[in-house]
């Protein structure tokens, strides 16, 4: 666990398959389905070309992350690409979202003493739910049953199987901390605030040229030691549902252990 923190620069949500997706002063998480009102929020994976692939593939890309700092280095070469110009949910900064490994979860907002929303927003997002329960977005693993059942239930490759495999962890780790609080007789159940676990990373597709031309070839570099990056932004699952705002803190809490670098997702 660590107490590194970002910040949430934007966030955008279309209920539309458009490649761009326009800024909202909020957007709620909906635990084990992704953000309310988007297409892409589902159990079963949502986007197009992999819903003609295989439907009943599990959705571990809820919600899409990009860090802002992209937006800048493109800038700097010519391309304009605001806050939501690459179909991001959650626009970060001060973060490096490509380096965390996976199945880290990122709490969003400020929290009391007793766990709750210092906003005092609902920990589901005002969608209903208890605070314990199966879907409720207080309680995991259950929050994420969903997905997980349609892991278990369609043929994963390797990398989606590993991605599957460190939802369930963290909802586990979730699970355990507010089964701690509990027990200490705390009335809030774990850390409600909005929270996701992340996946993999986004895949850069033709359609990025279609917005604006030559950009695909700034999403793809190298490292060092001339591994192929993928600069453009996570995907992850929503754990705890809640409300997400810009200004708001990001709070980053890795897996234990030397944690496993994202993949293709």
């Amino acid at each position: 666990m660590s107490a590194e923190q970002g910040t949430v620069a934007a966030v955008s949500c279309n209920d539309e398959y458009t490649f761009t997706k326009p800024n909202r002063d909020e957007i709620v998480l909906v635990a084990g389905l992704g953000v309310s009102g988007d297409v892409h929020a589902g159990v079963h994976v949502r986007h197009r070309h992999r819903v003609k692939l295989d439907p009943g593939q599990p959705n571990l890309r809820q919600v899409h992350l990009i860090q802002a700092e992209l937006f800048e280095e493109v800038a700097g070469k010519g391309y304009a690409v605001p806050p939501g110009g690459l179909g991001e949910n959650v626009t970060t900064r001060g973060i490096d979202l490509l380096g965390l490994p996976r199945g880290t979860i990122l709490r969003f907002g400020r929290t009391r003493a007793d766990g709750a929303p210092a906003d005092g927003a609902p920990a589901d997002g005002g969608l209903g739910g208890g605070s314990r329960g199966a879907g409720a977005s207080g309680s995991a693993p259950g929050a994420v049953a969903g997905v997980l059942a349609a892991a278990r239930a369609a043929t994963l490759d390797e990398a989606t199987a590993r991605a599957a495999a460190a939802v369930e962890a963290a909802a586990a780790r979730d699970e355990a901390a507010a089964t701690a609080r509990a027990a200490a007789g705390d009335e809030v159940d774990g850390d409600a605030r909005a929270a996701v676990v992340v996946t993999g990373l986004r895949n850069p597709c033709a359609q990025i040229n279609g917005f604006r031309a030559g950009l695909l070839k700034e999403m793809v570099g190298h490292d060092g030691e001339g591994n192929v990056v993928r600069k453009a932004g996570v995907m992850a699952v929503v754990l705890r549902g809640g409300v997400v705002r810009p200004g708001d803190p990001v709070s980053i809490e890795f897996p234990p252990g030397e944690g496993e670098p994202l993949e293709l997702v």
